[in-house]
């Protein structure tokens, strides 16, 4: 993941962690160098690209015309995939198409209904940000740019889970990324985070399951059927989500930006002797390896695997802890349904005919 606007940001949510960071911009210098490197080094014939901020569109058209440019030189026969986080409040016409006509995947925060957004996702004067949002969202679908949604569960949208959810329904996201909020006074309570999971979960397993698409679902059921999970949160190690700052620096991961875990700048190092220095490689292990033994005993590790460490307290124990427990404890008969509906070469959404009536035996 690559920061080209660094942490500038045109909005000042009451929760972000980056409001005491001001950055300058990436210059073309350091684009060039982690488009080369990164394209060079990636041992897979797809490369995937991902924008992200603060807000990314503050760089400006030119400054992506100017990275496809140099994927395109660099490219030697790969395939390259491009991904855009924003906020969505600064979506013109002109973004809009040039996201269209270069495939790029838009992901747009917003956290629910603006009585819901509203609140704590505010502009530099303090003014209220969903109608823009809403306006960012309409010219995403008038170009048929394909995008998905992330949203940060609070103290305020957690009380609604399902009015959230068909909110976003309604509003053509197909791809719901539910971020819980933690360490800040608006965070959520966890088993409260773990009741609106579940809320979710339950009319999505009814009536939702192949059509929409919530990646802590995805990746429970990898874990039961005991394939990787598709995120770093609910895998045993981590260690693989480096990002780029605006000035080429790179750190072990965006939620650890801090110089203790600096690994190297783009200028002056290679990605691959970064990935694997003995330093990237300890962060990774230390997931597991510093994981308590209440923990690693717990009976929903399996699907949670410790989650992210960003969140461990003190005592070793993860602050979701128990909202993961009532999470994950009530989805387990599900996830072994569908694990069992795919061993015997069965569709998985089939959990949808007997989630209101109750389960078969297992064959």
């Amino acid at each position: 993941m690559a920061k080209p606007a660094g942490a500038t940001c045109n909005l000042q949510c009451s929760y972000c962690y980056y409001l005491e960071k001001g950055t300058p911009y990436m210059d073309d210098t350091v684009l060039e160098a982690y488009i080369r490197n990164y394209i060079r080094e990636q041992p897979s014939q797809q490369v995937d690209f991902v924008w992200q901020g603060g807000e990314a569109t503050l760089q400006g058209i030119p400054f992506y015309k100017k990275a496809l440019q140099l994927q395109k030189q660099y490219r030697n026969g790969k395939e390259i995939t491009n991904s855009f986080q924003t906020n969505g409040t600064l979506l013109t016409d002109d973004w809009c198409r040039f996201f269209r006509d270069n495939n790029f995947l838009v992901g747009i925060s917003i956290d629910g209904p603006a009585e819901l957004h509203d609140p704590y996702r505010v502009n530099k004067g303090g003014k209220a940000t969903f109608k823009q949002v809403m306006r960012g969202l309409q010219l995403l679908l008038k170009y048929r740019v394909e995008f998905n949604t992330l949203t940060v569960v609070h103290d305020l949208n957690a009380k609604k889970p399902l009015e959230v959810y068909r909110f976003l329904k309604r509003e053509g996201s197909e791809y719901m990324q539910f971020i819980p909020l933690v360490g800040k006074k608006e965070a959520v309570d966890p088993q409260e985070f773990g009741r609106f999971m579940s809320s979710i979960f339950d009319e999505w397993v009814k009536r939702d399951v192949g059509r929409y698409f919530v990646p802590v679902f995805d990746a429970a059921l990898a874990n039961e059927v005991g394939v990787p999970a598709g995120s770093c949160v609910f895998n045993d190690y981590c260690g693989q989500s480096i990002v780029i700052e605006h000035n080429g620096d790179v750190f072990a991961c965006d939620h650890f930006v801090e110089p203790q875990y600096k690994v190297g700048n783009i200028l002056t190092g290679s990605l691959q002797e970064m990935m694997h220095s003995e330093k990237q490689q300890t962060f990774g292990l230390n997931k597991l390896r510093l994981l308590s033994a209440a923990c690693g005993n717990c009976d929903v590790y399996k699907y949670c695997r410790g989650e992210c460490p960003k969140n461990r307290q003190s005592d070793g124990l993860n602050y979701l802890c128990k909202g993961y427990r009532l999470f994950f404890r009530h989805i387990r008969p599900y996830l072994q349904f569908m694990a069992n509906e795919l061993a015997h070469h069965r569709s998985p959404a089939n959990v949808m005919r007997y989630a209101s009536t109750g389960f078969p035996p297992l064959n």
